[in-house]
Formats: C-alpha cells, structure tokens, sequence
C-alpha cells in the first residue's frame, strides 16, 4: 500500500472522528439547516452533477457494463429532484438523538433511563449508485453520525460532485465539513484500509452493492458491519389470490426496476391455479422482454419458458430474468423459501387471512409483505426518508437502516450521593 494513500486516509479518519465528536452536540435546528442548504446546493450545481454522470456513464458503456448497471448508475434532472425529496424528507423526521427510549426507578432510589446516541463514523462502501452518497450523508447527518464514503470507480466522479454539493451546506450551517466526505481514490487498498477501520476511526461498515461486494466485506471486515449478501425475493402466489391483483404485483415486482435488490428473482404458483395463471403471467412478462426459467409442472402448461436449472432457485438475477416454480401448498412455498432464500424480502398473494398469517410467522426475512410488490423494499417507501442500506442480519438493525437504526443507546442513572454496600 502507497504511504500516501495510507496518509490520505488516515487523516480522512481522524476529521471525521474529530467531526463527530462536534456534530454529537449538534443542535436539531443546526441539523436542518443544513438540508435546506444541501437541497440549494444540489439545485445550483445540478449541471456539474450530471456532467460528471455522462462522464461515468460513458466510462461504464466503454467497459460494457450492462443496462442494469448504467440504470443504477444514471442520473438526470428527475432523479436529481428525488434526491432533494429525499433530503426534505429526511429533515423533517425527529431528531433521533437524544430521545429518551425508556426510564424507571429503582427501590434504592436510583433513576436509570435510555438514551439514544449516534453510533460515531460509519463507513460506507458502495458501487455504481451515486444517490447513495446523498441519502447517506443525509442520514448520517439527521443521525448525528460522521461518514466516509468510498464509491466504486465506475461513479466516483458522479458521488465525488453530490458530496461537494453537501459539503458546501455543511460549511453554510457551521458545520465541519468532514461530517461527510468522500475517499478520492479508486483503489482496491482505500476499501481494505476502510474494512480495518482507519485506526479506530470507523465504528460500523455498511457495504452497498452486489454478493461479491458484500461477500468481500462481512469476510475482510474487522468492524461490525450492517450488510446483506443477495436479494433472492420470492412471491408465492397461492391458490386463493386475486389474479388479476396477482398478475399486476408480479410484473411490478420483476420489471420496474430489474437491477434493485428489492426485485423479485423467484415466483412460485400453487399448482391449483397453475393452469389459468401460468399462460397469463408468461404472456405479461414476455410482452415486457422477461426470460422465464421454469420447473417442470410449469413447463408442461406453458413451453415458452426454458428449463430452469437448480442454480436458478438460488441466483439473483438483477435483470429481465425470473424463475418460476408450482408448488402444491403453502408450506411447501415456505420450504422452498427457507432453502433459497437470502433474508431480504418475500411476499404472498392471497386473498385468505389464515394463510397470511401463516406465511408471515413462518418467513424469517428482513421483510415479508402481503399482496404488494417486493419493489416496496425500500427505506424511502417505508417512510424512512431513504436508507443507508437493507440489513438482513438479526445484529442491531434490521431491514430498511434509516435515522433511528442508525443510533445506539448508552445509560444515564441519577443519584443522590447513592454509595452501594
């Protein structure tokens, strides 16, 4: 490793430490300050923004990325006004730091309460979405946590322009500017040194991107780490779905965007309706470009499908790709969700309570829905003012990690000269 690359970040380190320890204090008016300027910002440097995207996207169709990935990566003037939506919205939450989550008192007359606290400087590795540089400074902020961004290559300069932009209104609010900042190298060596935790200065990694990525991290990391390996989400639809609500949440959920983690990869069909549902799906789906992979039950009522292979029930496709398999009963589409399932987000479609509630107390996933498309996977959907990331672990945070998931506790407890005996 450089000696400079090791200085650069090590200093990078140390300010965001230093920054934190400053925007801990930090009044909820100061905060919200701040998303007023950064929205500004954003708006006044909208053009350098979005030249610096084209420059990526060129970049990454000059590497022969594939559409999923420059979808990912893209910015316009739309996308630009969701990311002040976002920041808006983020602003307007109560302030998460601070609150007091409970308080009792002792017999000895002790009072012991809870009280939220930022978890410090979060590390943030992510790849070719330069939103995520937004939400996240955005949140962080909101939170009263400092973070460090490390961008992939391909949208380095698109993240690197969105970060000057929250800088500027960082500085217009009195704050340090080092609340946010981003790593200005692409080397594989700056996400090593992340994983290790600059010295000390890194209190959490939060991996943003695909199963390498991800893979790379929880493996390498020598702090905790908020991460989630695939979203293989499923959708069984059961024998008494609505089918037209059933065929309008499918495509949804695999075709809006087939690049997120909150797309479906599996949808499994209760072999009772396969005859009347099956033909209708595929036609829906092949109208918008989708390649089925499908068993065997599924292909004798619709060959237009191709064989799935095994792989198939356990591949997250990110792409106009999906995997279709009968099953006889719910408890076999529950099974099938255990085997292959990766903790994301799982959904059924049915019109039968008992078997809602059987599905939602027998999925152990981040988040299970129930007639609604996986595409809700999303912290801004839940209201959550966007997310620094999906969490499929059981460790702290789960799910959707917005402003509240990215704080932890410590104890307050008042006396009265009080000595134990």
């Amino acid at each position: 490793m450089s000696t400079e690359l090791s200085k650069t970040l090590n200093e990078i380190g140390i300010k965001a430490k230093a920054a934190s320890a400053i925007l801990n204090t930090a009044s909820s008016d100061q905060k919200n300050k701040f998303f007023d300027f950064a929205i500004e910002a954003i708006q006044e440097n909208a053009d350098a923004i979005l030249e610096a995207n084209q420059i990526d996207i060129k970049a990454a169709e000059s590497n022969q990325k594939d559409e999923a990935f420059i979808d990912r990566l893209a910015l316009d003037k739309n996308r630009l006004k969701e990311i002040c939506d976002t920041l808006l919205e983020i602003k307007s939450f109560q302030d998460p730091v601070g609150r007091e989550l409970a308080s009792w008192n002792r017999p000895n007359g002790l009072n012991i309460s809870r009280v939220s606290t930022p978890l410090g400087v979060i590390g943030l590795i992510f790849e070719s979405r330069p939103n995520v540089a937004a939400d996240a400074g955005g949140l962080c902020l909101k939170s009263g946590n400092a973070v460090i961004l490390r961008s992939g290559k391909d949208g380095l300069r698109s993240a690197t322009a969105i970060v000057n932009s929250l800088q500027d209104a960082l500085i217009r609010s009195e704050l340090p500017k080092e609340c946010i900042q981003i790593v200005p190298s692409e080397s594989r060596e700056a996400a090593t040194m992340m994983l290790e935790g600059l010295n000390g200065s890194i209190d959490v990694i939060v991996p943003r991107g695909g199963k390498s990525l991800v893979a790379e991290v929880e493996r390498s990391a020598k702090i905790p780490v908020f991460g989630h390996l695939e979203g293989i989400c499923h959708i069984y639809v059961d024998e008494y779905a609505d089918q037209e609500k059933a065929l309008t949440v499918c495509l949804n959920a695999k075709m809006r965007r087939t690049g997120i983690c909150g797309a479906v990869e599996t949808i499994l069909v209760n072999q009772q309706i396969i005859s009347s549902f099956i033909p209708r799906l595929i036609d829906k789906l092949i109208d918008r470009g989708c390649e089925i992979r499908a068993c065997n039950n599924t292909l004798n009522i619709d060959p237009r499908a191709v064989p799935a292979s095994e792989e198939d029930w356990s591949t997250e496709y990110l792409a106009p790709i999906v995997s279709v398999k009968s099953v006889s009963s719910i408890d076999e589409a529950i099974d099938h969700i255990e085997n292959f399932g990766t903790g994301h987000t799982e959904s059924i479609i049915s019109e039968n309570k008992d078997n809602q509630s059987t599905f939602t107390k027998s999925i152990d996933s981040a988040i299970v829905m129930i007639n609604a498309s996986t595409q809700f996977a999303d912290g801004g959907e839940f209201g959550l003012g966007g997310e620094i990331g999906i969490a499929t672990g059981k460790f702290h945070a789960r799910g959707p990690v917005g402003v509240n998931q990215l704080t932890s506790f410590k104890y307050i407890v008042k006396g009265d000269g009080h000595v134990r005996d």
